[in-house]
């Protein structure tokens, strides 16, 4: 594992969560009414960011929703970082128009992902046609449509590029549905052995040293080792370096636990093992919800030390969308 984190591979940034859509299945909750940041915070992130960074994900919400703070935030990652960091925007592409991609290109956008076909966002993938002929009318290309981008892919220079993708239950949603609207209108993925975790953009690799990318997240300050984040976040991008975030917490058995992608063996150096966290998790429904409850209950991010009391078995609040009798706990399988 890395010691120094002054260069990461890649930054997941999610820099609003206003939206023009309000999605069931979104995970924190994006909407019109969505949480935001000033431009003042934003340009203080940018100037927290590792000096080197591989490539910088723009999502929301909707990036576009707030076109004017996104192009301020472009500006100042060019600033810092020039042509030698990729720029990704993710964005459902419902707002987007010739004059607005145009914007983008010349602001360093290296690639645009519709991240919308699915049955949850409102067009459906029904503007799909007319994007692809927009994109290939500036001539940007569309053979690598994988959200999971191979890193020799996206450190290519030249063309810019696009993608089309969306949720689905198998893999890419599966396990942070337990999160925001999701849980709320009941369709989060009730399985708790699908680790979300041991993927990209879920905790494996935020610290480097495994064969994924190595990739945080940042939830508009919040400095996660993981798209849905932890339920307290390791630090605040705002007013701390996100280098010496990572460093500081580089050391904790709990973290490197989740930077092997193994939210189950995170309690092991604090008395907890493994078959106790698989109990509680398949009480909950839930890998994530398991990692909510050890950072509710046995481990205090912060300090980086146990919390007050280990003891399990736990008593395990009844969540919103799930019965008290696990017998009798809804498992929906959508329909494609």
């Amino acid at each position: 594992m890395q010691q120094a984190f002054d260069h990461i591979e890649s930054i997941y940034w999610v820099f609003t969560q206003l939206c023009n859509d309000q999605c069931d299945h979104c995970y924190n909750n994006s909407g019109p009414r969505g949480e935001r940041i000033t431009l003042e915070e934003c340009l203080a992130i940018v100037g927290n960011l590792p000096n080197r960074a591989d490539r910088i994900i723009l999502s929301g919400g909707e990036p576009l929703a707030e076109r004017a703070l996104l192009y301020s935030i472009l500006d100042a990652l060019r600033a810092k970082y020039g042509t030698a960091t990729q720029i990704m925007l993710q964005t459902n592409g419902d707002l987007l128009t010739e004059k607005i991609l145009d914007e983008l290109l010349a602001r360093g956008v290296t690639r645009v992902d519709i991240a919308s076909i699915d049955r949850y966002h409102k067009h459906a993938g029904t503007r799909r046609q007319m994007l692809e002929e927009l994109f290939r009318s500036r001539g940007m290309n569309g053979d690598d449509t994988d959200p999971l981008i191979e890193k020799e892919t996206y450190l290519k220079q030249g063309t810019a590029s696009y993608g089309f993708w969306g949720a689905t239950e198998e893999m890419w949603l599966g396990g942070n549905w337990a999160r925001g609207r999701a849980m709320e209108k009941d369709i989060w993925l009730n399985d708790h052995t699908h680790n979300f975790c041991a993927i990209l953009s879920g905790g494996r690799g935020f610290l480097g040293g495994t064969e994924l990318p190595q990739e945080i997240s940042i939830q508009l300050w919040k400095i996660n080792p993981c798209c849905p984040g932890t339920l307290h976040p390791m630090g605040d991008a705002r007013v701390e370096k996100v280098s010496e975030v990572l460093g500081r917490v580089a050391g904790s058995a709990v973290l490197q636990a989740i930077n092997q992608g193994d939210p189950y063996g995170m309690g092991e150096s604090i008395g907890i093992s493994r078959a106790q966290a698989m109990e509680v998790g398949a009480r909950l429904g839930n890998i994530c919800l398991w990692c909510d409850h050890f950072f509710e209950h046995h481990f205090d991010i912060k300090q980086l030390r146990a919390s007050n009391s280990n003891v399990i078995p736990i008593v395990i609040p009844v969540l919103v969308g799930q019965s008290s009798n696990p017998a009798t706990q809804h498992n929906p399988k959508p329909s494609c």
